[in-house]
């Protein structure tokens, strides 16, 4: 037999078998290239920004980790590198919500293979007792030993196809789910080692390491500071006591009703 002539004898529990296979096939693709990027990059971001903090280079390990942020290892160390001259318990806190941000996204896809390991089975048991009803529901007391029975004897074999599918989807997906588990648990002691080493590189050199991560909020005040002054304006007149050319300042502007001084001068004189 073909898979078509067995996915037809199955019966019709095999179209949400095949659902679920979709599914679990699906989610396994993608965490084994999601776990394929990660392992072979997370030992050097490790690495890098590690020695540059034993190094004192904070600002460079920064950088490192804000340049490996599309991966979770440099999420998490950048996490508390990009805060603003953060004291020890702020820098510790900042990593402790980065690994469970970061673990979090790691178990991603986990509902999806406990619904399949969960309801494979069942489905798989409902067709076969589904089968047997159609096979055992012709037969009667009369038709034992003779050709009838050998013909319920196919049925409850074919029925039973129902049964080991469901089996072997609920395995396959059980197999790739503890196994992304047991990747999930060694990333967990990964962060935790090299959380603790970076922690305690900071409180060695905090005060040191504060004044290096006093990052600008934007670029455009890195870059410029726009200073603007009020303009002074100078006019040249002619003195014509000294005969040369001296620079005074300009006569004010008489406005109407206010009295002026060379008014009073000239009274004065008078």
């Amino acid at each position: 037999m073909n898979i078509q002539e067995i996915f037809a004898k199955g019966g019709p529990a095999m179209w949400p078998l095949l659902i679920l296979s979709i599914l679990s096939m699906t989610v396994i693709v993608e965490r084994i290239w999601f776990w394929i990027t990660t392992l072979t990059k997370e030992k050097q971001i490790v690495n890098r920004v590690i020695d540059s903090a034993r190094r004192g280079q904070w600002g460079k390990a920064h950088q490192i980790a804000k340049q490996s942020s599309n991966q979770p290892m440099g999420r998490f160390l950048y996490a508390p590198l990009r805060l603003q001259s953060p004291d020890p318990e702020l820098f510790r806190l900042a990593l402790e919500a980065a690994a469970d941000e970061e673990l979090a996204f790691m178990r991603r896809g986990d509902k999806v293979f406990e619904a399949v390991i969960a309801m494979a089975p069942l489905l798989g048991l409902l067709g076969t007792v589904l089968g047997l009803i159609n096979s055992l529901g012709s037969i009667r007391l009369g038709d034992i030993g003779t050709s009838s029975s050998a013909d319920v004897t196919l049925g409850i074999a074919e029925a039973l196809i129902s049964t080991a599918t469901g089996l072997i989807v609920a395995i396959l997906s059980l197999a790739f789910y503890r196994f992304f588990q047991g990747l999930m648990f060694g990333q967990a002691k990964i962060f935790r080692k090299a959380g603790n080493e970076l922690e305690l590189l900071y409180r060695q050199n905090w005060p040191y390491a504060k004044s290096q991560l006093q990052i600008p909020e934007t670029e455009e005040e890195e870059e410029q500071e726009v200073e603007t002054e009020e303009p002074i304006f100078k006019h040249l007149f002619v003195d014509p006591d000294n005969n040369h050319n001296a620079a005074v300042e300009p006569p004010k502007t008489i406005k109407p009703g206010e009295p002026s001084e060379v008014l009073d001068e000239e009274e004065d004189k008078k």
